[in-house]
């Protein structure tokens, strides 16, 4: 069925970035609204896309073809699968939450909606292009406006220069959002190199007619081919997905990022990276990927662990969610380094679960931050009782963030785990096991040290609890927490669908 749903899911963000470049600086308003608009097709379309997706039919659904390079092989050539389907319901939620967060953005506010409006037009077009090369054009597009929306609308932050490198600390300015959005450009350009080399090798490797994601998977790459190549595209897309020690760019990102760019930072670019990973380098590369995923499930549980303690140790809230992401994420790709049906559900589960829950921590971060004007948690006590609905949200995303049954983080997590513990990786469940343990203690903390403490001081007593339009992000970002906690197989069926078809090609006759 060719119903141009995908190409109306994918474009409505990037025709909302248009309109609002011709409307007048001064009609803020309407530059909202129009965004609001945009993000909202995308939202109903992947609603719609995902419910009406046959989950009893294998392959690809929603086929839309259209040459761009017949004589290349280059095709926009979309598509929904299992994984697509969920994935794109995660970006349009991020997304119109996100555009209820930045309502009150006034610092050259049409340039922020246009950007923030393309960059989503980018990861939405990631996961439903079924074109190597335009799936990496979309990749760019996702990524490169980060710079412009760090640089320009993010915040710079004191540091404090310790131990022998002073100098170099203050010669780099860090803390300071230049910093931030320069080291985050540069890293990822540099895994953008590696995975445009991959990519083309493959390309050339499989005759050099073709870009497609079927074509490619169908070719037989010799063993030393796929050796050389995975870990260019493990390297390449897990610098975005903050695979250790390349995610050095992203806690210094996420400090330094406006809200709603923090919420798309962390709960869908993120996501490209590991999906780029798993959809990419694992699909077309079987024998590589076995050579390597030994060296993918220790880093992943090294990215478990190190996130954990690193996020335990920090006194600014903003850091301790970045490095929570760090953590979360060596979840997603600890699923993947299983190689069995329920280790790749629960990575692809985590992905959406972990960019909910971490889009509404950074939304009530913000909220925090833009009434009490700091982040230093030793500076906040007792906020619930004068921003009771944001304490009771703050609260849902710190259990969801350590797993507890009823919220999305438990089913992504147990289900990763056990996969862990029964493909007979023992020390990787532990590291996961322990790095949730860890998780618990720092969340715990600061929620009780943020709102459940004692009283705030004077200079706290007029802070108000959330607006309308933030009102409109946390329920929002709430209710999907709690729904698929509840009802996990709304995205467990297609997903399962995505992950038997994908995994077939790495494990000859796999099975549930």
């Amino acid at each position: 069925m060719n119903d141009h749903l995908l190409s109306l899911i994918v474009a409505a963000p990037a025709l909302a970035a248009l309109v609002v470049m011709f409307l007048p600086d001064g009609a803020r308003q309407a530059i909202r609204w129009v965004s609001l608009l945009g993000a909202s097709v995308s939202l109903l379309g992947s609603i719609y896309a995902l419910a009406t997706y046959d989950s009893a039919r294998a392959g690809l659904q929603r086929v839309e073809d259209y040459p761009i390079v017949p004589s290349m092989g280059v095709h926009l050539r979309l598509a929904q699968d299992g994984w697509g389907g969920p994935l794109l319901l995660l970006t349009g939620v991020i997304i119109f939450a996100g555009v209820l967060a930045s309502w009150t953005v006034s610092k050259r506010d049409k340039e922020y909606f246009v950007l923030l409006l393309v960059l989503v037009s980018g990861v939405l077009g990631v996961f439903v292009s079924q074109d190597l090369l335009i799936f990496f054009l979309f990749y760019e597009v996702a990524v490169l406006p980060m710079y412009l929306l760090i640089g320009i609308w993010g915040a710079s932050h004191a540091v404090p220069a310790k131990g022998p490198f002073q100098a170099a600390w203050k010669a780099f300015a860090v803390g300071d959002k230049q910093y931030a959005a320069m080291k985050l450009t540069l890293m990822l350009l540099v895994g953008s190199a590696a995975i445009m080399a991959a990519i083309f090798v493959l390309y050339l490797q499989a005759g050099a007619t073709s870009f497609d994601l079927a074509h490619l998977a169908a070719t037989s790459y010799d063993r030393d081919t796929q050796i050389i190549v995975f870990p260019l595209i493990w390297l390449g897309f897990g610098t975005l997905a903050g695979v250790f020690p390349f995610h050095t760019w992203s806690p210094d990102g996420h400090a330094s990022a406006p809200t709603a760019v923090s919420m798309l930072h962390a709960g869908v670019l993120m996501k490209l990276g590991a999906f780029g990973v798993m959809r990419v380098g694992m699909v077309l590369l079987p024998e590589g990927t076995h050579f390597w995923v030994p060296v993918v499930g220790a880093v992943a549980a090294v990215n478990i662990l190190y996130g954990a303690l690193c996020a335990m140790s920090q006194t600014d809230l903003k850091y301790i969610v970045a490095y929570s992401s760090v953590s979360h994420m060596g979840v997603v790709m600890l699923g993947a380094a299983t190689l069995t049906p329920a280790g790749w559900d629960g990575a692809v589960f985590q992905m959406v679960a972990h960019g909910i829950m971490t889009g509404l921590f950074f939304a009530l971060v913000g909220i925090v931050y833009e009434r009490a004007h700091t982040r230093a948690i030793a500076k906040m006590g007792g906020f619930a009782t004068v921003m009771p609905g944001v304490a009771v949200f703050f609260t849902l995303a710190c259990l969801s963030s350590l797993g507890l049954p009823g919220t999305a983080g438990f089913v992504s997590e147990f289900v990763v785990f056990l996969a862990a513990w029964r493909s007979g990786h023992l020390i990787w469940t532990i590291a996961g096991v322990l790095g949730a343990f860890i998780t618990a203690i720092y969340v715990l903390r600061a929620t009780r040290a943020i709102f459940w403490g004692p009283g705030p001081s004077d200079d706290f007593h007029e802070l108000s609890d959330a607006r309308r339009t933030e009102w409109g992000a946390l329920i929002i970002l709430g209710t999907s927490l709690v729904a698929l906690g509840v009802w996990p197989r709304l995205l467990l069926d297609p997903i399962d669908v995505g992950t038997l078809t994908h995994l077939a090609r790495l494990v000859p006759g796999v099975v549930r």
